[in-house]
């Protein structure tokens, strides 16, 4: 994928906006913690590994933009940079891993002076971009591993290049198993309300020259029954320490509908992503979002005025839908607490 999520450009971090893609590629620049946080919560930058990515960049440049103040006020900046981020999305767990790991820095650093706390911060922002990408490809090696030549993939929502710092995960191991060689094919969910699936997934691929099929969120049951879907692969924003899988919302459905058809359910996704802390998928926080990206799309309204309207963004797959996550240390088939426990 040579279009970047984001970037560090003098001084600032850069990202794609996702809002306006495909029709317009254009770069966001922000200077602050605050910034960062609203582009996050505005789905200017989304996907689980991406946003964790974000939010350390945002410390960082909150520690660069105030280096100069005392050392009092500069640690009040940074203790309100840190609450800013983390209240800009409750699911994605990678956001508070992320934020964990630049706060850990900041400790081991508090004797130092505020211009060192910042390279230390900006340093460790940086390692978090690359062993991203790093993970992506360990773990894109390990699916295409099992993903066989001429295999039909069907993905939901966006867990591609732009869900990442780069590669992606389940759009990785699509990649990697092109990589090697394979002819794949794919089928991607529009993934409504927020389209991730026809206005990212569809566009990612169609860059990188793999064949992809859109269809509407209601046609995956469909090709299963009809032998056109071999494996479903997805990404997640965060897993229980049983197994349970938390993503966008429909993939609970597809889950079900694999389950039914006996098709393999994969779930792509960094260690970072496993949130042991959580018991089960029934503890993890589901951010309910706006009416407004239900009742209407890109300025057009579609729904009556008044009606009542849910829009979780997520849903919950129980352990048992899922045949295996594939991660930077290996595929862990049937995944359930004991063998979380034992990756880390």
């Amino acid at each position: 994928m040579t279009v970047e999520t984001l970037r560090w450009r003098n001084g600032q971090l850069e990202m794609i906006d996702q809002r306006c893609l495909p029709a317009v590629i254009q770069y966001l620049s922000y200077s602050d913690a605050q910034s960062v946080a609203d582009a996050i919560r505005q789905m200017v930058v989304r996907g689980a590994p991406a946003i964790g990515v974000a939010a350390a960049y945002g410390v960082a440049l909150e520690a660069q933009k105030f280096m100069s103040l005392d050392k009092v006020s500069f640690d009040k900046r940074l203790a309100d940079a840190l609450g800013a981020l983390s209240g800009s999305r409750p699911t994605a767990v990678n956001l508070f891993w992320a934020l964990d790991r630049m706060r850990g820095q900041l400790l081991e650093a508090i004797k130092k002076e505020p211009a060192e706390i910042a390279q230390v911060l900006l340093q460790e922002a940086h390692a978090i971009y690359n062993e991203d990408i790093d993970i992506n490809k360990t773990l894109g090696a390990f699916g295409a591993s099992i993903i066989d030549d001429g295999t039909c993939v069907l993905t939901h929502c966006n867990a591609g290049a732009l869900a990442t710092a780069g590669h992606g995960t389940a759009l990785g191991v699509v990649r990697s198993a092109v990589t090697a060689g394979k002819k794949i094919t794919v089928f991607a969910d529009e993934t409504r309300p927020f389209m991730q699936g026809a206005r990212l997934t569809a566009w990612e691929l169609s860059e990188d020259g793999i064949d992809t099929t859109l269809i509407t969120d209601n046609m995956a049951g469909h090709f299963m029954k009809s032998g056109d879907i071999d494996v479903v692969i997805v990404g997640t924003d965060r897993v229980a320490a049983n197994g349970d899988v938390a993503n966008k919302i429909g993939t609970y459905m597809v889950a079900v509908l694999a389950k039914e058809h006996d098709i393999p359910f994969y779930v792509a996704c960094p260690l970072s992503t496993i949130d042991l802390s959580i018991a089960t998928g029934e503890d993890i926080p589901i951010e309910e979002r706006s009416a407004d990206e239900v009742t209407g799309y890109g300025g057009v309204r579609w729904a009556p005025e008044n009606i009542k309207v849910r829009n979780p963004a997520f849903d919950v797959t129980p352990a048992r839908f899922v045949t295996g996550l594939i991660t930077e240390k290996g595929i862990i088939y049937a995944p359930n607490e004991e063998k979380l426990k034992a990756l880390f």
